[in-house]
């Protein structure tokens, strides 16, 4: 049984050791123009998910979501957050070669919660593009982005109206 423990003990260290030598060493991919692996995205994705879920505590919006509140968002959204992110009623415009991909939050909307989404607004996210917004935004505007966001997908009639781009006014001579 003690050979046995041992061997399992010495395989661990191997592959801790070639692992550590394996990225020291430069042969993980850091291209962001080309796909990870599917270790890679098996491994990085859901740990940047169960990081935000626990780093973002879960608190109340102060923001309440009024129709007046959600169109603000709305606005910041779509001058702020829409370059990448995607604007409602468009195909998705993001380039198919950036990794990791940029959420379509219009398009698909998001799994996070309000406060999970102030919380990556206002940190970012490391090495994904998505930068800390709280350097240079207050957290009022941050959260109002946030329950627009959370709301991307079921938005009232009212407020998608408010949102839509209004037609050219028709020239005059």
């Amino acid at each position: 049984m003690k050979n046995f423990l041992l061997g399992v003990l010495f395989t661990l260290v191997i592959i801790a050791v070639g692992g550590f030598l394996y990225l020291r060493l430069g042969y993980a991919e850091v291209r962001g123009d080309i796909p990870p692996s599917s270790f890679e995205t098996w491994l990085l994705q859901p740990a940047v998910h169960a990081s935000v879920r626990r780093e973002a505590p879960e608190l109340p919006n102060p923001i309440q979501p009024t129709d007046e509140n959600l169109i603000a968002g709305g606005r910041m959204y779509l001058n702020e957050c829409a370059g990448c992110h995607g604007e409602p009623g468009k195909s998705d415009q993001s380039s198919s070669t950036l990794f990791p991909p940029i959420p379509q939050l219009a398009a698909t909307g998001t799994q996070y919660t309000e406060s999970q989404i102030f919380w990556v607004a206002k940190h970012g996210i490391r090495r994904s593009g998505m930068f800390a917004n709280g350097k240079w935004d207050a957290d009022q505007k941050l959260w109002t982005i946030s329950a627009y966001i959370a709301r991307i997908k079921s938005l009232p009639p009212q407020v998608q109206d408010a949102l839509k781009p209004k037609p050219p006014a028709a020239a005059t001579n």
